[in-house]
């Protein structure tokens, strides 16, 4: 794998966090509107927020 294939690899996992990160925002949302955030599945997806925004700060930081 040459860089230009390395260096597009890391924009797509990129993209695929910052999507994943928006999906989890939004699931979070509705369950928000609906009361619903002492439920294991909200708990969840705030880990998963988290991880994923630790992630996306660490691409940004290297400028990805």
């Amino acid at each position: 794998m040459d860089d230009s294939e390395r260096l597009a690899a890391y924009d797509a996992f990129a993209r695929g966090i910052r999507a994943e990160l928006a999906e989890v925002g939004a699931r979070m949302d509705v369950l928000r509107t609906e009361n619903k955030v002492k439920t294991a599945t909200y708990r969840q997806l705030f880990a998963a927020r988290m991880t994923l925004k630790d992630i996306d700060r660490r691409l940004v930081e290297r400028g990805l």
